[in-house]
């Protein structure tokens, strides 16, 4: 990286020692106006030397007597090829494209689009594409994707848990407009405190990500866009009720409130209070919630002088009652009259965004952001007790530009992490408080090169000061090249580093009678060393026309190698241990995927996907639990031609297949706790129906899990729940069996 720098730096320098070649670009019109175009590409023909004309129009290009002709191209006008005989000055007027004869191109877009162009291996997932299921909150955002992978962590609470490339979340960095925000005490639960209705598209990056977005990211990064205010509906009414009795409403308010200011104010609330217990072991299937969520969110526009902004204000109220169909946590919280569990959690976060684009020089950009976060978790689990307070800033600062001409592209900034951690738990074998301070300042560099036809690369690196993990360097590297038409080959690489939050990533830990063991190995963060793993993958992407209709294909494998893990050891069936890898740990993943419009209006969505996921334990190299090795991923969805009043009818469904996963040994268990050593093959089934009556009102009707697949007996012990065998972490498949649910949308 460190040539690659220097090689930027002496470009420049290269070029004007040359000969060269001056001119200026204008807009031809009838007017007899000289109007000069900044920002038009100049470039020689089948060269990788250009420029981009600056305020005035001008440009300067190195000249030599091989360059015979010259490409100048601009955004709304007509490119133009002209022949260059010496270094003899240009004056030259491109034509706007609305003088030109019109061609109307006709294109349905994908509710998930897959980029042919750029260098990472990243795709949108669209609000079309979220509202092919319920989506109630950004957990349940992914069941129509293959791949993300989403399970429960357990039998009592309820948390959806997400995978990509085998890896579980805390080695995904979750953002929210770009501002990590799922990470540390909201690690567990935190997907389910973002409703799905203020999300406005999600972009999902196989592999490291870039080294803009920090350093934590292992196995991929996730963005979440939120709705904006001067572009969502003026109000928006979401009600959902489903039939476990959970009731859910949304209500977006948003307000033009000058010229360049437009604000939102958006309450989302779910209650779940009814008591389920549909395999009859004495334990509700899913908790008793309450949930308050509330976001004011503030945008300025100012397209004149290039500014946008955005200010965010958000709190949360979260509360869960899980256990025993008799605990009543009024006489039995803390005690062994019944096994019981409330989850309390409060949160506030404050945010801003500030742009800056150059109007006459629009690819040089400046970004600054900055968020605070207040997260407050009082928790017991049976006669454990975990409370965890984060309080987070983050801030960066952002400016991109080009090199010579816009195939040429970098970013560079600054970026600073703070975070102080309380816990306090009592469990067995677990000092009482846990306390420390996390701060990172951060450097980095990214550069983009893109010839605009065959080849895209990206390099990025970033230095960063850790108080604890010290000094280190993040390298990331992706590159996309197209073989031939509709093609996309990509690879890449790169390093992550994070420090373990291992209570907070682990709470499913306890609602079990394990204890609890820290083989303290002396570093930083409980007494453990840092996590730190190269990904490396490859990627190709294929589209095609089958039977005269668009489809393409998908084919990438990715590759996670651990240099340290925590690992997080259940193979002693009465203990969880913690400690630093010795040995190997790592994950393979490969997946196949189709997209087909088989017809006018119906898609069909085909993946396979194979994980090998393996870890050096105590015990052994093993396979990682409840990992399947192989899925089998359909979904189809079909849309009926839209009357002149909007109406008409979606119709969507998605088909899971999973197969076997290992269970952690069980085997020093008494005989009637044992398990077998691997899960059976599951299957489920979702659908969902939506009668779009106009533009401004819809109601849809789905179900979930429709075969009514159960896991016959996800508690391990349930008869004995303060006795030593008591587990609840043997959770492969669903526990209450098919839910049918229905709403309405109201936009106006």
């Amino acid at each position: 990286m460190k040539h690659i720098i220097y090689v930027l730096l002496l470009l420049p320098s290269i070029f004007f020692s040359q000969e060269k070649l001056e001119g200026v670009i204008l807009e031809a019109n009838n007017n007899n106006k000289n109007l000069v175009l900044p920002g038009a590409n100049v470039y020689w023909l089948d060269s990788t030397v250009g420029a981009v004309t600056d305020i005035d129009g001008k440009f300067s290009l190195p000249y030599q007597p091989e360059y015979k002709k010259m490409v100048v191209s601009f955004m709304g006008y007509k490119t133009d090829t002209l022949d260059v005989k010496s270094a003899k000055s240009i004056k030259h007027w491109l034509q706007p494209t609305d003088n030109l004869d019109a061609v109307t191109i006709k294109s349905r877009k994908q509710a998930t689009s897959k980029s042919y162009l750029q260098a990472t291996n990243t795709f949108t997932v669209s609000r079309d594409e979220l509202l092919k299921a319920a989506c109630c909150n950004l957990a349940e955002s992914f069941e129509t994707n293959p791949s993300i992978d989403v399970n429960f962590a357990d039998a009592v609470t309820g948390t959806r848990q997400i995978k990509m490339l085998g890896l579980t979340s805390p080695y995904i960095l979750i953002a929210t407009e770009n501002i990590p925000s799922i990470r540390g005490a909201s690690q567990a639960f935190g997907l389910s405190f973002i409703p799905g209705t203020w999300v406005e598209s999600i972009q999902i990056t196989k592999g490291s990500g870039s080294a803009v977005n920090g350093y934590e990211s292992i196995a991929g990064q996730i963005n979440a866009e939120l709705v904006k205010p001067a572009t969502d509906d003026r109000i928006f009414v979401n009600v959902y009720g489903a039939s476990s009795q959970r009731m859910e409403i949304n209500t977006h308010i948003n307000t033009k409130v000058s010229e360049k200011w437009d604000t939102g104010l958006y309450l989302h609330g779910n209650s779940h209070n009814a008591e389920h217990d549909v395999n009859h072991d004495g334990f509700l299937d899913m908790p008793k919630y309450d949930q308050i969520n509330l976001m004011n969110r503030w945008q300025y526009t100012n397209p004149e002088k290039g500014f946008v902004s955005f200010i965010n204000l958000k709190f949360l109220n979260d509360e869960k009652q899980t256990g025993q169909l008799d605990f009543d946590p009024k006489t039995d919280k803390l005690t062994t009259n019944a096994w019981g569990s409330e989850i309390d959690t409060q949160r506030y976060e404050v945010s801003g965004k500030f742009g800056y684009v150059n109007p006459n020089i629009p690819y040089q950009k400046i970004g600054v952001q900055a968020a605070f976060s207040s997260h407050e978790q009082e928790s017991y689990f049976g006669l454990n007790q975990y409370d965890i307070t984060q309080n987070s800033l983050y801030t960066s600062a952002m400016y991109s530009s080009i090199i010579s001409d816009s195939r040429h592209k970098i970013k560079t900034g600054l970026s600073y992490t703070y975070d102080h951690y309380d816990e306090f738990l009592v469990a067995p074998n677990l000092d009482s408080n846990y306390e420390r301070t996390e701060s990172a300042i951060g450097a980095f560099f990214e550069y983009n090169y893109d010839n605009l036809e065959k080849l895209n690369l990206t390099a990025g690196v970033r230095i960063d000061h850790h108080n604890l993990l010290g000094t280190f360097v993040t390298p990331r590297f992706h590159a996309k090249y197209t073989p031939w038409e509709k093609s996309a080959l990509r690879m890449s690489f790169g390093r992550g580093k994070r420090s373990a939050n291992i209570f907070a990533e682990n709470q499913q830990m306890f609602a079990t009678s394990r204890t609890f063991s820290i083989q303290n190995a002396n570093g930083n963060v409980y007494g453990l060393d840092p996590e730190i793993a190269w990904n490396y993958g490859i990627s190709y992407l294929q589209g095609f026309n089958l039977f005269g209709r668009k489809a393409d294909i998908t084919l990438d494998y990715y590759k996670t190698d651990f240099t340290n893990q925590i690992i997080v050891d259940y193979e002693n069936p009465l203990e969880v241990n913690f400690y630093n890898l010795e040995g190997k740990s790592f994950a393979n993943s490969f997946q196949a995927e189709l997209n087909y419009n088989a017809f006018e209006h119906f898609d069909v969505r085909l993946a396979y996907k194979y994980y090998e996921v393996k870890t050096q334990y105590r015990s052994g190299l093993l396979d990682k639990p409840l990992v399947p090795k192989h899925r089998f991923f359909a979904n189809a969805s079909y849309e009926t031609a839209p009357k002149e009043n909007g109406g008409h009818w979606k119709f969507d469904t998605t088909f899971n297949w999973l197969g076997e996963q290992r269970f952690s040994s069980t085997a020093s268990n008494p005989v009637a706790y044992q398990l077998p050593d691997y899960t059976p093959t599951l299957s489920t089934l979702n659908a969902q129906v939506t009668k779009v009556f106009s533009p401004k009102f819809e109601i849809y009707v789905g179900g979930e899990n429709i075969t009514n697949l159960r896991q016959s007996n996800p508690i391990l012990a349930a008869n004995d729940p303060f006795g030593a065998n008591f587990d609840t972490t043997f959770v492969y498949g669903p526990i209450f069996g098919s839910l049918y649910y229905a709403g309405f949308r109201l936009k106006l």
